[in-house]
């Protein structure tokens, strides 16, 4: 028995569905015991998810955490595969997504690394890259030490407010012979624990406040994924009679089609209804809302509503990120998982009231947006072809553009719309597609995987889709290409109106043209089916279609939709898409 032999004895006892990794000569020992070592499960578990990049490897365990609650195992080369990483790492962490990373590592008894590249390869201190934005972090020196680490970083993992963690596994443990099994902990039994209830009393409190309110409003921010705990929030919403409000950044928290639904509070600003919703109400309960004093700001709450908050995430601040958002007045502030407040506010309620539902108003059926087959491609046209394709069964939107994708398209689950990556950065979607696409296909295979991802996005990350078509995960990626980076164009035209310079050269360093990528090509020598580039809705309609039967024979698809707002941006031919001389037009 190899010391890497008993570090995947460990892994398969915690069960861990999938190892996503991209090889390295620090975890070669690793690497053999788990395509060769036989135990009680057969070689070659967990299965591996051979990526291109570790972003990407830690982008696909986000995207199926996401889906399933669930921690995928991401294994890195040394310090060079935590750095290429580190942007995905710092996604999890804010999406509060449960990830568990392993790390080779070179020798740290210097006299057995080998010359040169051994030693670049080994840090003193190796989650010190990575720590102000990782739960916990460990680089023990002995395999009993390592096997226990792993167990503590699992539980620490799925321990709320979930999150990243990491275990540096030294390469001469790994190659260790004649290794001893860990004899003292039962896997089984170091799971994480129980989410964290409030006192009776306090929730008595808190129900007392917001049966009282003449106006209530719930916030509904990062809550779980389970449909028990989703019909939860329904049921307190109508028994409070509270006006919802939820947040785009994050995964579906309740119907958008239901009568107490007030629209998103999105990553631009709230909706107009949430803004007068907002500003209305005497007393607002917030479910670990994501920046609960920026929405009130962003609404113009100048009130003094009573605040109710139920959360966990101040567990995972620290110092490093300033993820915490500005300090709110709150009136009870309870350190309390908010599905378990849900639950127990339900019960401290009682049985309910035979419901009037006078007040409850179904919201006027909205228009589907007019789209003649010779118009540009917009995003509510996009909209009208995906809420067609959830007429025809349970879709998955792992990622939209930061508008939404307008009226037509409405979420009845909490796996119709997984939010947006966490950190706000670019690069992260098409791994994070890949990932929730392998959670729908364990879990849920008869919901359709949808990812709707702006170009530079695609770009920075697209070889993550060939994991996803070497492992067979069925995906639609829908490329909305405006050829820019234009969310930047908008704030160069801001700083030039502002300094009076000339707004029509904001395009300059940003347009992602001359030479315009292929990316249906590029798709294609992923091993994807690629489509376009397209630019009218009539031919989006028609390969739309194309695309998802392949998706349901079990495909991967991408389509290059050129559009005219992108979510706020434009497509156009650049004809002036050439650096001019200063002072030039």
């Amino acid at each position: 028995m190899w010391g890497s032999d008993r570090i995947v004895e460990l892994l398969r006892a915690l069960d861990f569905p999938y190892v996503a990794l991209v090889p390295g000569s620090s975890f070669r020992g690793l690497h053999d015991s788990i395509v060769n070592f036989e135990t009680s499960a057969p070689a070659g578990n967990p299965p591996m998810l051979l990526c291109l990049h570790e972003e990407h490897a830690v982008a696909i365990a986000h995207g199926f955490a996401k889906v399933t609650e669930r921690p995928l195992l991401v294994v890195v080369h040394s310090n060079v595969g935590i750095m290429h990483a580190s942007m995905a790492i710092f996604n999890a962490f804010c999406d509060r997504a449960p990830i568990v990373m392993l790390a080779g590592t070179g020798p740290l008894d210097a006299a057995r690394r080998r010359p040169w590249i051994d030693w670049i390869h080994t840090s003193q201190d190796l989650g010190e890259l990575v720590r102000g934005f990782t739960k916990w972090d460990d680089q023990p020196v002995s395999l009993g030490a390592t096997l226990e680490s792993i167990v503590r970083a699992n539980a620490i993992a799925r321990t709320a407010p979930c999150g990243p963690t990491l275990v540096a596994v030294d390469v001469s443990v790994q190659e260790e012979n004649d290794a001893p099994a860990l004899a003292t902990l039962d896997p089984a039994r170091t799971g994480p624990p129980q989410p964290a209830g409030a006192d009776p009393a306090d929730v008595e409190r808190a129900c007392a406040i917001l049966t009282s309110a003449k106006r209530p409003v719930m916030l509904a921010g990062r809550v779980s994924r389970r449909t028990d705990a989703w019909d939860r929030r329904v049921a307190l919403a109508e028994r409070l009679n509270a006006r919802i409000v939820f947040d785009m950044r994050v995964p579906s928290s309740f119907p958008t089609d239901h009568p107490l639904s007030t629209g998103t509070s999105s990553l631009l600003a709230p909706s107009d209804a949430a803004k007068a919703a907002l500003r209305d109400a005497d007393a607002i309960l917030s479910l670990d809302y994501l920046d609960l004093a920026g929405v009130l700001k962003l609404a113009g709450v100048t009130g003094s509503p009573t605040v109710v908050s139920a959360a966990l995430d101040r567990y995972a601040h620290n110092a490093a990120s300033r993820d915490h958002q500005a300090v709110c007045n709150i009136d009870l502030d309870l350190a309390v998982d908010p599905d378990r407040f849900v639950a127990q506010a339900l019960t401290a309620l009682g049985p309910a009231p035979a419901p009037s539902n006078g007040h409850l108003v179904a919201p006027a059926a909205t228009p589907a947006p007019g789209s003649d087959d010779a118009d540009r491609i917009s995003v509510e046209a996009i909209g009208v072809m995906v809420a067609a394709l959830q007429e025809a069964g349970p879709v998955s939107i792992i990622r939209s553009p930061i508008a939404g994708l307008g009226p037509t398209v409405v979420y009845r689950h909490p796996l119709d719309f997984l939010g947006l990556d966490g950190g706000g950065g670019i690069g992260s979607g098409p791994g994070m597609a890949v990932g929730a696409a392998l959670g729908l296909r364990d879990i849920e295979p008869g919901r359709f995987p949808l990812a709707i991802l702006g170009d530079g996005d695609f770009l920075m990350g697209s070889t993550a889709i060939w994991t996803a078509t070497a492992n067979a995960i069925p995906l639609l990626v829908l490329v909305v290409n405006n050829r820019s980076y234009f969310n930047d164009e908008l704030h160069q035209e801001r700083v030039a109106r502002e300094r009076g310079r000339p707004v029509e050269r904001r395009w300059i360093g940003q347009r992602i043209d001359r030479p315009a990528v292929d990316i249906a090509a590029h798709a294609r020598s992923l091993g994807a089916m690629g489509f376009g580039p397209v630019e009218y809705v009539g031919a989006l309609r028609d390969v739309f279609a194309e695309a998802v039967t392949c998706v349901r024979a079990g495909g991967v698809a991408v389509i290059d939709a050129l559009v005219v707002d992108g979510g706020g941006g434009h497509y156009a031919p650049a004809a002036s898409a050439v650096i001019t001389a200063p002072g030039s037009p």
